[in-house]
């Protein structure tokens, strides 16, 4: 590794997003998560969302190149998060983490992706490893 890690280190922001209409409908094309909820504004509003909620997955996904952008010299070794509160098309999004344990071999982060109501959309979290000598 390059610099050492040490907890509490706070990863970089990133801010994604907004998402439109038609990114949704392509990233459920792909994803095979067609669910009308996120796709159809009446489906969201009749269960009293002002817009349909964007993919959960979308948006865990995104933490991935955060990562990346962040410490290169490591392998994201697993990826995982709880929705927390729907994060609406058309927001902006915000992610940023924290190292909640390093040590030699693994670090440990803290995920958090903020929609519009700055409440955590995604609470999450990455485990990380060091990559192959390069």
């Amino acid at each position: 590794m390059s610099d050492p890690i040490k907890v509490g280190d706070k990863l970089p922001e990133s801010v994604i997003g907004p998402f439109d209409a038609p990114s949704l409908a392509r990233y459920a094309e792909v994803s095979g998560d067609a669910n009308p909820l996120h796709l159809d504004d009446a489906v969201a509003a009749a269960i009293g969302l002002a817009a349909p909620p964007v993919h959960g997955m979308k948006l865990l996904a995104a933490f991935e190149p955060m990562l990346r952008a962040w410490r290169g010299d490591l392998v994201i070794a697993s990826i995982a998060g709880k929705f927390v509160q729907p994060i609406l098309r058309g927001e902006t999004v915000r992610l940023s983490g924290r190292v909640l344990r390093a040590t030699e071999n693994e670090i440990f982060v803290r995920l958090v992706a903020y929609g519009a109501a700055r409440a955590p959309g995604i609470v999450g979290e990455a485990t990380l490893r060091p990559g192959p000598a390069t």
